[in-house]
């Protein structure tokens, strides 16, 4: 048995939980997400938690069953707290800054660069180097937080570029050998 697909998901008092054969609708205080899953995993709601069984110990049920049970309980955890991703820019010069519900980041390109989230997600700068990232979907935030690494990715010389907070630069020294040569 599954060790993920197997544990029950509580589901709070805040949250309603709406089931359909192959589909999961969740409605919290944040806001409402839906799903269609595979109808193989079914799903049951009884005592304040859902509950997803497998029919069978085929690879592909045993594959779906913890997958499934994640994606509800980041779709519980979502609609009742949210997630965020805070980043950060390293590098002289480099700084970010909202204009009206676009980013505007400065990241040692010619030009600055104008960022839209998609909706469902919202950005909140704290300063000119710290950003982060806020919504219901997991997926969404992490897709956008990774959108806009991408702009300008770390490099392994200086560090400089967009990061995310807490993240370990792999650091690469540079070239050891100038000067090191005398003429004798």
């Amino acid at each position: 048995m599954s060790r993920i697909g197997k544990l029950p998901i509580p589901v709070p008092n805040t949250v309603k939980v709406t089931l359909a054969p192959g589909h999961v609708k969740v409605e919290g205080p944040k806001g409402q997400l839906e799903r269609t899953l595979p109808g193989d995993i079914t799903v049951k709601q009884s005592d304040g938690e859902l509950v997803f069984t497998r029919p069978s110990d085929d690879f592909q049920h045993r594959a779906l069953h913890g997958l499934v049970r994640s994606l509800v309980a980041n779709m519980v955890e979502g609609v009742d707290k949210g997630f965020t991703k805070n980043l950060e820019l390293v590098g002289v010069g480099y700084r970010v800054a909202k204009q009206g519900d676009e980013l505007v980041l400065n990241l040692g390109y010619s030009h600055p660069i104008r960022f839209k989230p998609p909706k469902g997600v919202t950005i909140d700068v704290q300063d000119p180097t710290k950003f982060s990232v806020s919504g219901i979907s997991i997926e969404d935030v992490g897709q956008v937080a990774a959108d806009i690494r991408g702009l300008r990715p770390p490099e392994p010389y200086k560090g400089k570029g967009v990061k995310y907070a807490g993240e370990k630069i792999r650091r690469k020294p540079g070239k050891a050998g100038k000067g090191a040569k005398t003429t004798a």
